[in-house]
């Protein structure tokens, strides 16, 4: 309801104790008492002098405040004459109502990517809190924390002497090129190698700088569903691929697609190998500046059962792979950090391309990351992660045996940090992760990891991040519910 101009003091409450000041405050109430309707369009306001007077402040302040409203709008002032509201308060509400109510009403238009991701069960839905057996985790109790926060903090120490430098840091990128050369076989050189967020964000990288909608890109099927949603974010006809005891199948007597997506030391999620020979029929596809490799080494620090396979990478003399991964497995989960062997010829476009979408990690943690990696705490650290990691999947495997012999079989792995039991007698595995799920023991359904029609069904069931008896615990668990 309208005010008379006699009220308007009354309705004014100014604080002298209030940090923010007088002629701020005025301003602040007298703009609400307009945008609200209660000083309506054509109201003529009290004279700066009135008003100063009946609240007892100097009439610069009253003033100051009639000249910040005029500015924004509110009032209409002219020398001499009093100040007139300008702004119909009424008018907005009204209009401004009716459009909130519109906007929540009508359902949001999605981009076709965005609408089908209620569909997927990636990232899974119930990740609020990490339980046994989680898939994918390493275990971040084994990490050396005091030592990794000793290299963070003279990190953030010596952040004045660096200045800004580039985004990704060379001392990382030099220790991570020997590092990669010496343990995986990989070519590489610090200036091809780009560190990112997260390995998913490298794949976001490679899809905005070679996907064009409707470009065909193959992946594993059943695979890392990551890899499918950035290219499918870019617009690509993403084709799932299955797979044979050595991982992918080549797709002979087809057109080769702009892409290829693999998993080869440890394909996600079985774990299996893929030969030399395969690798270098894939890499016989493969046309250089056509059709590319992207390699996810995912965990292939991890083998237990033989010398570690070289990366695919590393039998590509043409520069048609790029090679991805992470330190999230090796260290924390945490660290959110991953990075990006490119080929020579698209070093410069991604660098630019890594700015403009912004994928760039924090330089004080990768500064702490190449002393970590300098210090030969990274490899000890491995090391040691590589004996307690057999030893736990060797436990899960005999505890499975043991009490789920006759109802799940398992594949054992020769390397990484999660395995598949897959279900006897015909069973669907999306009840029994429900039933475990609910119970306490967290996996994953190997069907919901498919993209068409799931091929067989079974449970993704993680070790490394478990110690013995919380193994044992959670098969027990799993015996009664299945």
């Amino acid at each position: 309801m309208p005010v008379s101009e006699e009220v308007i003091p009354a309705l004014i409450d100014l604080k002298r104790s209030d940090d923010e000041g007088l002629m701020a405050q005025l301003t602040s109430q007298l703009r609400e008492l307009i945008a609200s309707g209660r000083l309506g369009k054509g109201r003529m306001l009290p004279s700066s002098r009135r008003l100063a007077r009946d609240l007892g402040v100097s009439r610069n302040t009253v003033t100051y405040a009639f000249e910040q409203l005029a500015a924004e709008g509110y009032v209409e002032a002219s020398h001499g004459r009093r100040p007139v509201v300008a702004f119909d308060g009424h008018e907005h509400i009204e209009r401004t109502g009716t459009a909130t109510s519109s906007v929540r009403s009508a359902r949001p238009r999605l981009s076709p990517w965005a609408s089908g991701l209620k569909q997927t069960d990636w990232p899974m839905s119930y990740q609020a809190q990490l339980k046994p057996l989680r898939p994918g985790h390493a275990d971040f109790r084994e990490f050396p924390n005091e030592v990794w926060a000793r290299c963070l903090r003279r990190s953030a120490v010596g952040a004045a002497k660096r200045g800004l430098g580039s985004v990704n840091r060379t001392r990382l990128c030099e220790a991570l090129a020997h590092y990669l050369v010496t343990s995986r076989g990989v070519r590489a050189t610090a200036e091809q190698i780009m560190i990112l967020p997260s390995a998913q964000a490298a794949l976001t990288l490679i899809a905005a700088a070679l996907i064009s909608p409707g470009d065909d890109v193959w992946v594993e099927d059943p695979g890392y569903p990551g890899a499918a949603a950035a290219f499918r974010a870019s617009g690509a006809r993403v084709t799932g691929i299955g797979l044979d005891e050595q991982g992918m199948q080549p797709m002979r007597g087809r057109a080769a697609p702009k892409l290829i997506f693999m998993t080869p030391s440890h394909q996600h999620p079985t774990g299996r190998l893929m030969s030399l020979a395969r690798r270098t029929e894939f890499l016989g596809l493969s046309r250089p500046g056509k059709t590319w490799i992207v390699e996810d080494d995912y965990d292939g620090e991890f083998h237990y059962d033989s010398r570690p396979v070289p990366a695919l990478q590393g039998l590509d003399a043409h520069g048609r792979v790029f090679y991805v991964g992470t330190f999230s497995k090796v260290m924390t989960s945490d660290i959110r950090l991953g990075y990006l062997v490119a080929p020579p010829a698209l070093v410069s476009t991604l660098e630019i391309a890594q700015r403009h979408i912004g994928l760039i990690a924090s330089s004080h943690i990768q500064e702490a990351l190449a002393e970590f990696i300098a210090d030969g705490h990274f490899l000890a650290h491995l090391r040691r992660m590589r004996r307690l990691y057999r030893a736990r999947r060797d436990h899960l495997v005999e505890e499975l045996e043991r009490q789920l012999g006759g109802m799940l079989s398992v594949e054992v792995p020769p390397g990484g940090i999660q395995l598949i039991a897959r279900l006897q007698r015909g069973r669907t595995d999306r009840a029994a992760v429900k039933r475990l799920v609910a119970a306490g023991v967290e996996t994953r359904a190997l069907s919901s990891l498919a993209l068409g029609q799931p091929r067989d069904h079974g449970l993704l069931l993680g070790f490394a991040a478990w110690r013995e008896s919380e193994i044992s615990a959670a098969v027990r668990t799993m015996a009664s519910c299945l």
